[in-house]
């Protein structure tokens, strides 16, 4: 009787054993297929910002008569921008690039937020200075706000005072957290994500360029 016990559990262990492993083995596989979904989702959303820059830009240029397109960038371009966080910024693809990086981690309302301000601090017109200062303070700051900041609450109440007699200085506090928040957390994940990495990587056909 104990024999077949022994026997029956020995059975079942072997059963439970393969299924541990066929657990692992698909869980594996999920990870991996989640992985290429992020990938593409990053190289999807890159493209659509890039398209968008591109026809913004050449609706702008027909003006003036000018055109300008932005190209995937080569491995050494995309090298720099592991130097700093202000390369990264200064550059319309990497900064569309890290733009899509930060859709994927559901956080964009950082670079949204600071885009918003290079653009505040541009601003000549009282009126428009006024205008803006408000749709960023609804857009990022106030309480339940769509694309809520985290920024402490003495900031907050801060900008709340500024924004009735908005200066170029309102979102000035905000916007370094933000920049802080970005350049320590997010931007070194962005460097290490497969898609940056893809970025400096360089192709048989650069090299065959770079021979010729």
């Amino acid at each position: 009787m104990q024999s077949a016990v022994f026997v029956a559990l020995q059975h079942s262990g072997g059963r439970m054993e393969r299924g541990g492993r066929r657990r692992g083995q698909a869980e594996e596989a999920e990870m991996s297929r989640v992985k290429k979904t992020i990938i593409k989702d990053w190289k999807t959303r890159l493209s659509y910002f890039m398209q968008n820059s591109s026809s913004s830009t050449k609706t702008k240029s027909k003006k003036v008569g000018k055109q300008h397109t932005y190209f995937r960038p080569s491995p050494e371009e995309a090298h720099l921008w592991s130097e700093a966080f202000d390369e990264l910024l200064a550059n319309k693809y990497g900064l569309a690039a890290f733009r899509a990086f930060l859709k994927s981690e559901f956080c964009e309302e950082n670079i949204e937020f600071w885009l918003a301000c290079e653009d505040f601090k541009k601003t000549k017109s009282p009126q428009k200075l006024t205008l803006k200062a408000k749709k960023i303070y609804n857009d990022f700051i106030e309480k339940e706000a769509p694309k809520e900041i985290n920024i402490d609450f003495q900031t907050k109440n801060m900008i709340a005072q500024n924004v009735q007699e908005a200066t170029h200085t309102c979102f000035s506090a905000a916007q370094k957290r933000v920049y802080s928040l970005m350049e320590n957390n997010s931007y070194p994940r962005f460097l290490e994500s497969e898609f940056y990495q893809e970025l400096c990587k360089t192709t048989p056909i650069t090299r065959a360029a770079q021979g010729t």
